[in-house]
């Protein structure tokens, strides 16, 4: 924990596109400094260490045990664990970008560690921070959704497959494809706006259409698109959860589809609902009425433009400060996420509902 009065001093952990994305923001904050990156490619060490002045290492001890009070990790899936778990049982507070991990065992091992240090684990689902998704849930609080029922949670892409043979396209190192890569925003704002119920029973199907297909059309992708390289993943999901008290979820996610992009996630509740919009952040309220005659009333709901991964970093580094764990975006909310994605999985493998205990 560092002095309320001091800056605190926090590490890269995979310093790739991420992590520079991170560390750019994280460079507008006051009362924070960057004081080392690690990874074990020593192109990227050279590029961090240059940018943002600072030392960088091969080997996370160099980092962990020196002058640091918190870690954003953002390495592939199947290194989150490693990593994560180094730093909490050395003390040191982790940002641990979305998923959790690659597999169910490895997730439940991160919330194990964190559960038993000293410091904290924060997972990044900055989505929850942008400034609609505030609106929405205060006015939940304020009971004027009455009872949320269903959320319909979308994510597609018409075309996005974020580089065809990176570690994004590799089963074994990302544990996944679409679902794992942006459908764990959509799952985990469905749940927020469901006040995380208990998930009951999960019912997917996955597909993998487009990925390795020789007249893929696509204007621009995250990475580098490496047509000879593996695709090993799904690459669009749909999937149903029923969730306790009568809550459900329907989800639809895509990295590529013949169809319109779809960033939208609606909440409907007894008295009142919503649209959230994703790609553009705009809010709409659904509501009725009989004051007069019966009607109906739809509002526009404008917020302040805020960068949500910004809102996400200062409450972890407030609670750094504080040497609280945050009380959202918490490692049992990231392993309750991982768990549907497991589900989703299976039940697609199985061709069958998947019961959850």
């Amino acid at each position: 924990m560092s002095s309320s009065k001091e800056p605190v001093r926090v590490g890269f952990v995979g310093l790739g596109n991420i992590g520079h994305y991170h560390a750019d923001r994280i460079v507008d904050l006051a009362g924070v400094d960057i004081v080392g990156g690690v990874d074990i490619n020593p192109d990227a060490r050279a590029r961090f260490a240059e940018k943002y002045g600072v030392e960088s290492f091969e080997s996370y001890e160099d980092l962990f045990t020196g002058d640091v009070d918190a870690v954003v990790v953002t390495t592939p899936n199947k290194f989150h664990e490693e990593y994560a778990v180094a730093a909490l049982e050395t003390g040191v507070d982790v940002l641990l970008e979305k998923p959790l991990a690659h597999s169910l065992e490895s997730a439940e091992r991160i919330a194990e560690a964190a559960r038993n240090a000293d410091s904290f684990c924060m997972v990044g689902f900055h989505n929850r921070f942008r400034n609609p998704v505030e609106v929405v849930k205060g006015y939940q609080d304020d009971g004027r959704f009455g009872e949320t029922r269903h959320v319909e949670a979308n994510y597609v892409r018409r075309r996005g497959i974020p580089g065809r043979g990176s570690w994004f396209t590799n089963r074994e190192i990302a544990g996944g494809g679409a679902l794992i890569d942006i459908g764990v925003h959509a799952i985990d704002l469905a749940l927020h706006f469901h006040d995380f119920p208990r998930v009951e029973e999960v019912s997917g199907t996955i597909r993998s259409q487009f990925g390795t297909r020789e007249d893929y059309a696509y204007l621009e992708m995250w990475g580098d698109d490496a047509q000879s390289g593996e695709f090993s993943v799904d690459d669009s999901v749909s999937a149903f959860l029923r969730c306790e008290g009568g809550k459900t979820i329907a989800l639809e996610v895509a990295w590529a589809a013949n169809r319109s992009p779809d960033e939208e996630f609606v909440v409907r509740g007894t008295e009142a609902g919503a649209c959230f919009d994703k790609a553009d952040d705009s809010l709409t309220l659904y509501e009725t009425g009989r004051q007069g005659t019966d009607h109906f009333s739809d509002s526009t709901i404008e917020t302040r433009h805020e960068d949500p991964h910004k809102a996400e970093q200062r409450a972890f580094f407030d609670a750094v400060r504080a040497g609280v764990a945050p009380s959202r975006n918490t490692v049992e909310q990231g392993l309750e996420v991982q768990r549907v994605i497991d589900a989703i999985y299976r039940s697609n493998e199985e061709g069958r509902a998947i019961r959850l205990d």
